[in-house]
């Protein structure tokens, strides 16, 4: 009896791994893959300098392209209206788009431009100031803020850029150099709208690409108009001295990397 038990057994245990054996393996799961978002985003990272060197303030002579030898103590502009291009013409305009960079702290100089549709880019365009209509809103926050020393009446509205330093060919007191650029309208409006091509494609697809941009504060004296600072070492006013520093630093940027 104990004998056929075991032999009952024993079947039972190979017709159940014959059984098991013959059943269909089933398919191992494969993953959904993750959605790509359907925008990415640009971190935007300045850097000032004066030719080929980094900009020091308060710390090291620069020679501008009259030969006058100054130093910079000051270097604030706003950047406004900021609108990525494809090559079709489409636009992408980041809302609320005013930013003021300032040497003096280095966590202006780069700033996130965010929600911008999936797509190839090969250009930026931006201005350099702060637009019209702003100008003449009445009180405002932020970059816009009148407590950021870049704002002198509702009349003359925002600085667009301020440099300060001094100069041994200066003849202003203490041989100090001030150029605070305004003006919003008219014939000597220093706003200035540049578009920079980009070195390679920028390619939006749910990610977060850094766009490298460099500022040449020499611009501001070379060309068209080159500044002497024996003759033009301070601006504090709209005028047709302000409008050829802003014909100049409109030549001032240049996008020099587009990386991941």
């Amino acid at each position: 009896m104990k004998k056929t038990i075991t032999h009952f057994l024993s079947l039972s245990i190979c017709s159940a791994l014959l059984l098991s054996s013959c059943q269909k393996k089933e398919d191992p799961i494969t993953p959904e893959p993750t959605p790509v978002a359907a925008s990415g985003k640009v971190k935007m990272e300045f850097t000032n300098k004066v030719g080929a060197s980094n900009l020091a303030l308060n710390s090291q002579a620069y020679i501008n392209q009259s030969g006058d030898s100054f130093t910079v103590s000051k270097f604030d502009y706003y950047i406004s209206n900021i609108k990525f291009n494809r090559e079709n013409g489409e636009q992408y305009t980041e809302p609320e788009s005013y930013h003021l960079l300032k040497q003096s702290d280095a966590a202006t100089l780069a700033f996130d431009v965010s929600s911008i549709p999936n797509g190839t880019y090969k250009s930026v365009t931006f201005m350099i100031g702060v637009d019209s209509t702003r100008n003449v809103s009445g009180a405002q926050t932020g970059a816009l803020d009148q407590g950021n020393n870049m704002f002198w009446s509702w009349i003359t509205g925002y600085i667009m850029l301020k440099m300060e330093g001094t100069s041994p060919s200066s003849t202003e007191p203490g041989n100090f150099l001030q150029f605070h650029l305004g003006g919003f309208s008219g014939a000597n409006s220093v706003l200035r709208t540049v578009t920079l091509t980009f070195p390679q494609d920028l390619v939006i697809n749910g990610n977060t690409k850094h766009l490298h941009v460099s500022a040449n504060l020499l611009s501001m004296f070379g060309n068209p108009n080159p500044i002497d600072f024996a003759t033009l070492s301070a601006i504090h006013m709209p005028g047709a001295n302000a409008k050829k520093i802003a014909d100049n630093y409109a030549q001032m940027f240049t996008v020099t990397a587009v990386g991941d």
